[in-house]
Order: C-alpha cells, then structure tokens, then sequence
C-alpha cells in the first residue's frame, strides 16, 4: 500500500508541474507532507532536507554569486573579449565568449551569469551587426556545460553531494566530477562552435526599437518574471501591473510567441514583458528579485568601486582554493578538529562580502531562491519516502530486469537516460533527488561501488539542454530571443547524445564498478 501511496503521490506531482500551477516548492512540500500524513516518512524525515549541509550551501553560494555580480566582474571579463569589429562572423564570436562563459559558470551560480551576459551581447550584437538569437542559446549551454565541471557549478552537484554524505558517503571533492565533466564541456563547446550557427533560427530577436515610446521621457524595458513576482497564476485583470509598478504593458511573450488578446491571459514565471516606463522604473526594480533579469537596452554597470571588484574576485578564489585544498591531509593536520569543507568555505565568504558591502547585507534574503530551496529540502523527503516504502527498490529490480542484463554499464545508461527525460520537464535538482535512492538500491542488488551511478545523475539532470523548461537560464533566453521549443530540440537533442556518450565512456574509466 505505501509503494502505491508514493507511487501516486510521485505521478500527481509531475501533473501539478508540467501544468505549472503551482510553484515547485510548494508541489514537492505539498507531496512530502501527504507521505508525513500517511507515515511513510516521520517530520523529522521532512525536516532533515531543510538542515542538508548541500541545501545550506546552495543558499549562500546564491550570496557569493550575487556579489560577484555586483562586483562587475563578469562584466568586465566579457567586455575585453568582445570585440568591435564589423567582420567578426558568428562563429568568431562563439570562439571568443563561449568558452569564457563555461569557466565563469563551473564556479557561480548559472542564473547570475546568464542575466548579466544578456544585456552585453544583446547591445554588442547590435552595434557590429550579428543576430541575438545565434547567441542566447549558447549563452545558456555554456552556462549549464560549465556547471557540470565543479562541486558548485550547479546546485544539482551539491543535492548529490549532500545525499551521498547523509547515506554515508565520502562525497565529491571540488573537481572530481571534472573528470568527466570538463570533456562533455569542451566536446558541447566545440559542436556549438561548429555546428550550433546553422541549427539556430538567424533573423533578429524583438528589442526595444519596435516598440516607439510615447514621449521623450518615456523609456522601452524588458523584464522577465520571476517567482517572486506577486502576479503569478493572475489574470492581467486580476492584477494590476500599472498600478503595482508605474509601467505599461506593451507586449508579452511566452514560448518564443507573443501572446494576443493580453486581458484573458494570466502572468507566469518566465514570461518576458516588454514595458513602457519612465526613467524611475530601471532605478526602482533594477535590483529587485520581482524580475529575474531587467534591460533596458544599456550595458550592465553597476555603481561599484574597483577595490570591491578585486575584493570580490579575491573571496572567490579563496573558497576555491580552499575547497579544493581543505580535505588534503596536511590541511587537516594543521587545523585539527575543523572540517574544511565546501560548507566552511562558502560561509566563511559569505561572511566576509558582508562585511564589506560587496553585497547589502540588509537586503541579502532577496537574493536567495527560497523556492529554489524547498523544492530541494522537499525532494530529499520524497527520496526518503521512495525508500522507506520500497519503491526504490522495486524500481531498481525492474531497471536491472529490462536491462536485460547484471551488467553494471547497462543499468548506468538507462538510470541516465530516465533521469535526463525526468529532468527536461521538471527541475533539474528534483530529478536528481529521485534518482538517488534508485541508484544506491540498484548498486546494492548489484553489489557494485554506486560512485559511477551518482556521477552520472548529476550530469544527467544537468544536462537540460533539449527543452526550455527543465532549466531557469533555458526559460529565460527563451523569452528574450523568441525560441520556439522545437529550437532548443534542434540545437540541444545533439549535446544531449554527446554528454550521453560521453558519460557512458567515461564514467567506468575514472570510477570502477
């Protein structure tokens, strides 16, 4: 009876997702609690996710990123790599900015990232002549390909991670997941610079400039919803956009269209909204968590004095480096009894930008994703239920059975392939949650080392690159560029079987079964 309480619980949840009624937060909790209500998990079950080490961690690395974003650092890198030549061609650009956007990326978060290169390439684009839409796609693989190269590139990695030490597991150093994450990057980079030019859909996206203002003092914005925004799920009569923010409404688009008729439609997240504002309005909600990018048609440049930059730069090296070198036995012998772990050295930073302004510390609850959060402290509590009530198990038996072998390989490319199809219609950090527990049953019936099967999750619920919905940074070039899905099927479905491939291959090399 528990298998087919989770059972139902697991397809109810997907439904409520796919037709984005709800946030996912409050989906995944709302399903965590119904299995507290029937007793295949206790509260503290439910609880322990929100005290993960790995959820902690995702919330102040959304700290660390926001300081680097305020810091212009990135700003400034891609700056002196675009060039003002009119000659440039598309793929000439992919050689200068892709690979620079894989490495910013391995080490912050990737929506961050995404949002401040928008604005740059879209007003570069324009200047030298070459289509925006040749460049957001990219833009987004690049971001999503760098995250898998690191423990903190992606938030995927330290659910994994956090769920490996609760099961006890040593769980991943900085780049031991680069072992096989940095050969998908490059393969994904070099196919996006050879091939990605000419999948892509070439003619301009829409800008500011078809849209007139209605005066001198009137101003031509671009926003994208976030979850925070207030309106969503309302109707545009229900919720008075002009009323809440000083705009109008000019044009919305949603899956690369723009909407008709805007009075019967309803706000959602993702939703890009071209708005006709004064001069308040960029001052006002230019750093409010409302919109998950704003641009009003200018380079990103934030009032930030250089020594922050530097500073900035300076705390991100160290958690780096002190990540990586904190677990190494004379780092150990030298300070004793304190673990030097990823954890330490995210708060030990986010501490320190704090202090220094690098971020307002009276405003720093703005920039963490709560939903973000409890969409993951809630799916550990639905992997205990997986577990606790035997599917997981029952699960496993079926997957090593249609297999159709005890091979280890075998069931490692099949967990793959069913995490990579679960993470391209629901989140990405709640498909790696599933597949958790099923892969540390299967190893169990095989008797194999389940290092290889959680490598490979994290990789494959990263790896969202055949749809918009799977990954926030997908959603959102998606309204800025007006991508139809079948755009991201064209360019992505490849990088899809190149990181299958290569994982497949790869994985048994550097972690025997």
């Amino acid at each position: 009876m528990e298998i087919w309480i989770v059972l139902v619980g697991l397809c109810l949840m997907v439904g409520l997702l796919v037709a984005d009624w709800l946030r996912p937060g409050l989906v995944l909790f709302s399903v965590a609690v119904l299995f507290m209500c029937t007793g295949i998990v206790s509260a503290e079950e439910v609880l322990a996710g929100f005290g993960n080490k790995g959820v902690i961690t995702v919330a102040l690395l959304f700290l660390v990123s926001e300081g680097v974003r305020r810091s212009d650092a990135l700003g400034h890198c891609v700056e002196r790599l675009l060039p003002e030549k009119r000659t440039m061609n598309v793929r000439q650009g992919y050689v200068r900015i892709l690979p620079a956007i894989v490495s910013v990326s391995a080490f912050l978060n990737n929506t961050p990232v995404v949002v401040v290169f928008i604005p740059i390439i879209k007003q570069w684009a324009r200047r030298i002549g070459l289509p925006l839409r040749k460049f957001l796609i990219p833009l987004s693989y690049a971001a999503i390909l760098g995250g898998m190269c690191t423990l903190i590139g992606t938030s995927t990695n330290l659910v994994v991670h956090g769920m490996m030490l609760e099961a006890g597991f040593e769980g991943f150093t900085m780049f031991e997941l680069g072992k096989v994450g940095v050969f998908i990057a490059i393969a994904g980079t070099l196919y996006m610079i050879f091939f990605a030019a000419k999948r892509l859909p070439g003619e301009n996206a829409p800008n500011g400039d078809e849209h007139p203002a209605r005066n001198e003092e009137s101003l031509i914005v671009e926003v994208v919803l976030g979850p925070r925004f207030p309106g969503i799920n309302l109707s545009f009569s229900e919720f008075d956009f002009r009323t809440h923010y000083g705009a109008e409404i000019r044009e919305i688009r949603r899956g690369g269209v723009a909407l008709p008729n805007l009075e019967s439609q309803s706000f959602r997240e993702g939703d890009t909204l071209v708005l006709d504002t004064d001069g308040t309005f960029v001052r006002t909600w230019g750093d409010s968590s409302v919109f998950l990018m704003l641009s009003n048609g200018k380079e990103y440049k934030p009032l930030c004095p250089p020594w922050k930059k530097w500073l900035a730069l300076s705390l991100l090296a160290l958690m780096i480096a002190g990540a990586t070198f904190g677990s190494l036995p004379f780092m150990q012998r030298l300070l004793p009894g304190i673990r030097l772990d990823m954890f330490f050295w995210v708060a030990v930073v986010t501490v320190l930008m704090a202090c220094f302004g690098i971020f307002p510390a009276k405003k720093y609850t703005k920039f963490i994703s709560w939903d973000i959060l409890v969409t993951i402290a809630s799916a550990l509590a639905i992997s205990r239920a997986m577990t606790n009530s035997g599917l997981a198990d029952l699960i496993a038996g079926h997957l090593i059975a249609l297999s159709g072998s005890v091979s280890p390989l075998i069931v490692l490319a099949v967990l793959y392939i069913t995490t990579n199809l679960i993470t391209e219609f629901i989140t990405n950090n709640a498909a790696a949650a599933f597949a958790f527990p099923i892969a540390l049953s299967a190893s169990e019936q095989l008797s194999v080392n389940p290092m290889p099967f959680f490598v490979a999750i994290c990789i494959a619920a990263s790896a969202s690159f055949s749809s918009p919905i799977g990954y926030q940074t997908n959603m959102i070039v998606q309204g800025i560029g007006n991508y139809r899905f079948r755009d991201f099927v064209r360019v992505g479905l490849p990088l899809n079987l190149i990181a299958f491939v290569l994982t497949v291959v790869l994985v048994p090399l550097f972690w025997q079964f």
